[in-house]
């Protein structure tokens, strides 16, 4: 084990990682047995990878509403 393990690295690792399974922030605070927020959001940490993700699924989503609002217009063109 290396010199500067904490085992409160643990904590951190493990709420990042159930924050990017999409876990939500009560979630997050039940599994680490913290009452407050403030106190959860020390634990979590944003990743790059989960940036990317989230601008992915923004990006899907306005696509789909983009596709979804030119069908809308076509069916309305057509009737």
């Amino acid at each position: 084990m290396p010199d500067n393990f904490r085992f409160n690295d643990l904590r951190h690792t493990g709420n990042t990682l159930a924050a990017d399974t999409g876990a939500k922030l009560k979630d997050l605070m039940v599994r680490a047995g913290q009452s407050s927020e403030r106190a959860q959001l020390i634990y979590q940490h944003s990743t790059a990878k989960h940036q990317r993700k989230l601008a992915q699924g923004i990006d899907a989503e306005v696509r789909q509403q983009l596709r979804e609002s030119a069908d809308e217009r076509r069916r309305t063109m057509d009737a």
